[in-house]
C-alpha cells in the first residue's frame, strides 16, 4: 500500500535554532515540511510548491524584509511570522494583509532545549495549526481575540527584549537583578522604548499594563540573561529611528554614550 499524504506541505524559510523547534513541533503534528535555506531560490521553490499549507518564515528580524521581498504572490496569504521586534508595519510594507503571527515566548539556545517564559500568543488563519503543533512539545500558546490585542502582545515582547538588552549593556546580569536592583534604570529605558513603539505603531498604550505584562515574563525566567549578542544593534536601531523622527530618548542616548 502506498503512502497517502493527507496534509499539504508547509514551507519553512530559515533553518536556525528557533526554526528547529517549530519544525519538530510541525513534524510531530504530522505535517510534511519543505525547508528553504539561504542558498535556495524562493521563486524556484514556489514553482514546485504553488499551494503550500503555510509558509513559516523563521529568519532573524534583520533578514525578514529581504525574504518578504522575494515572496511570490501565491504564497502571501499563507505566511506565518515569528520574528522579534515585529510590528504590523513590517508586513504591511510587503502587502501581507492577514498573516499568521506568533509572539514567541520560549527561548532556544544552541546546545540547549527550549525554555518557556510565558505562553505565546498567536493570531491569524493558521493560528490553530501552530497552537496544535506547539502543543505536541508541551509549549503553551493561546489564540488572541483581535488585532488590537495582538498589537499589545507584540509591543509587550518588544518592550521586554529592548529593555533587558539595552539596560543590560550597562549593568549586565540577569532580568531578576535588573528589575530588583536596577529598577530606576529599567523604568527609564522602558519610557524611551515605549516612546519609540508608540511612534512606530501610531498608537497609545496602557503603559502600566504593559509593564505588568513585562514583569510577568521576567518572573517566568528570573535567570534569563539581559544582554544578548544583538543588544548593541538593537540600541543602534532604536537611536537611529529616534533621531530620524526627532523623538526624545535621553536614557538610550546616555547608555550609548557610556558605551563609546
Amino acid at each position: 500500500m502506498g503512502l497517502s499524504l493527507t496534509k499539504k506541505t508547509i514551507i519553512v524559510i530559515g533553518i536556525g535554532e528557533m526554526s528547529g523547534v517549530f519544525t519538530r513541533a510541525l513534524l510531530r503534528a504530522g505535517h510534511p515540511l519543505f525547508p528553504v535555506t539561504r542558498d535556495m531560490n524562493i521563486k524556484e521553490v514556489a514553482e514546485q510548491i504553488e499551494e503550500p499549507e503555510m509558509v513559516l518564515i523563521a529568519v532573524g528580524e534583520t533578514d525578514l524584509a529581504p525574504v518578504l521581498q522575494q515572496l511570490p504572490d501565491s504564497w502571501k496569504d499563507k505566511v506565518a511570522l515569528l520574528q522579534n521586534e515585529l510590528l504590523p508595519r513590517d508586513w504591511r510594507a510587503h502587502e501581507l494583509v492577514n498573516p499568521t503571527v506568533i509572539s514567541v515566548w520560549f527561548e532556544k539556545k544552541k546546545g540547549q532545549d527550549y525554555k518557556v517564559l510565558v505562553p505565546s500568543p498567536i493570531i491569524g488563519p493558521k493560528a490553530e495549526l501552530l497552537k496544535n503543533a506547539l502543543g505536541q512539545l508541551d509549549i503553551p500558546s493561546w489564540i488572541v481575540k483581535d488585532d488590537s490585542e495582538m498589537l499589545f502582545e507584540l509591543v509587550r515582547k518588544n518592550l521586554y527584549i529592548l529593555t533587558t538588552n539595552i539596560a543590560g549593556l550597562e549593568v549586565g546580569g540577569d532580568v531578576n537583578a535588573l528589575w530588583n536592583e536596577h529598577r530606576d534604570l529599567a523604568l527609564n529605558v522602558i519610557e524611551d522604548v515605549l516612546t519609540i513603539q508608540e511612534h512606530l505603531t501610531n498608537e497609545k498604550f496602557d503603559r502600566e499594563r504593559l509593564v505588568e505584562s513585562m514583569v510577568e515574563a521576567i518572573n517566568g525566567d528570573l535567570a534569563h540573561k539581559c544582554m544578548g549578542r544583538s543588544a548593541p544593534a538593537r540600541l543602534a536601531r532604536a537611536l537611529d529611528y529616534a533621531r530620524d523622527n526627532r523623538l526624545q530618548v535621553k536614557e538610550l542616548q546616555r547608555i550609548s554614550q557610556a558605551q563609546s
